[in-house]
């Protein structure tokens, strides 16, 4: 499935332990985490390519404090889940985007964000964005991350530091993305601690609901019908990782069921719609036209649980975030990523 489809993708973080360089003196910081995924976790990547998939303008990121207000890249008004889950396990830095050009040293240790709006599973995904960073590169990518980890740590400690501290997100997947690129690729260069989402109910976003005409408390059956389907493939399919990759931990963030769950009780979270985008423009529900400046944006960003046609909004990553980092396994198993973390 392609990562477009996807709603929610999931991230944490990591710990670490001092280490000194020839020259200079490097310590871990106090959380690590690299991310694999498309625009629900894209921290920037795609301001440095040439692509139609991009979120470098306002009113995207005007609730982002980091950054003043001004956009950065994400697909929201403020922080993605991947940026409130590493603050809530203790990340001072946000992941910084591999393609931006002080990537490099010491903020390596934050972590790396690999991911690129419009990417998906297969390198044809996205084509109509023009450029994107598939799996493929993200992975390859993290290959180059990781040669200059051992030119940075020592290959000793840095083999160390992937096993044991580091956590690997992906929020695009698929039964051939984790056969063909996760076991192969990133367990062969030491990736251990995985955190999995499952693709979430894609036919109740702003877009799908506007495009079929679904009244406010429907969603568009056939889209949720083959998210459903895929995701009881990909939940047996992590629970074979992790019996047969040794030393391996995969966590499934169960998506789809916390997302509707959010939808249909949206009221009881403190949201007043979970149909209209905040940003957006077409249609009943705003989801025809991506946020941008010529787009109308809502009074009370709060009160969204979609920023624009595609994308939850910072409130509706807080609360989502929430159940991900110390929920029980109704939405993350076979363990939390607080537990995880602890590892």
């Amino acid at each position: 499935m392609a990562a477009a489809m996807a709603f929610l993708a999931v991230v944490c973080a990591a710990a670490m332990a001092a280490v000194s360089g020839a020259e200079e003196v490097y310590e871990f910081g106090s959380g690590a985490s690299f991310i694999f995924g498309d625009s629900l976790v894209d921290a920037g990547n795609n301001n440095y390519i040439p692509s139609l998939s991009k979120a470098n303008m306002t009113p995207n990121g005007i609730d982002f404090a980091a950054s003043g207000g001004m956009p950065t890249g994400r697909f929201t008004n403020g922080r993605t889940i991947a940026d409130i889950i590493g603050e809530m396990l203790g990340q001072t830095d946000y992941s910084p985007p591999f393609l931006a050009p002080n990537t490099t040293g010491g903020a390596l240790l934050n972590g790396v964000n690999y991911a690129s709006g419009g990417a998906g599973i297969l390198n044809g995904t996205g084509r109509i964005f023009v450029n994107r960073i598939g799996m493929d590169l993200q992975v390859d990518y993290f290959n180059i991350t990781r040669k200059q980890l051992d030119d940075l740590l020592g290959k000793a400690k840095a083999k160390e530091f992937l096993k044991k501290k580091a956590i690997f997100s992906i929020t695009v997947g698929s039964n051939d993305f984790l056969n063909n690129y996760l076991m192969p690729r990133l367990y062969t260069l030491d990736a251990r601690k995985f955190v999995v989402a499952n693709v979430g109910p894609l036919g109740c976003i702003p877009y799908q609901k506007t495009i079929n005409r679904v009244g406010e408390n429907e969603c568009v059956k056939l889209p949720n019908q083959l998210a459903s389907q895929y995701n009881g493939r990909l939940r047996e399919l992590l629970i074979q990782l992790n019996g047969g990759l040794a030393g391996a931990k995969f966590c499934l963030a169960n998506v789809y069921d916390l997302v509707m769950d959010v939808i249909t009780n949206y009221d009881s979270y403190g949201f007043e719609t979970a149909s209209m985008a905040c940003c957006g423009n077409g249609g009943t529900y705003d989801g025809m036209v991506p946020c941008g400046p010529a787009s109308s944006m809502c009074g009370d960003r709060k009160s969204h649980v979609f920023w624009d046609p595609y994308h939850p909004s910072e409130a509706a990553n807080l609360v989502m975030a929430k159940y991900i980092v110390d929920g029980d396994s109704k939405y993350i198993s076979p363990m939390n990523l607080r537990k995880l973390f602890s590892l």
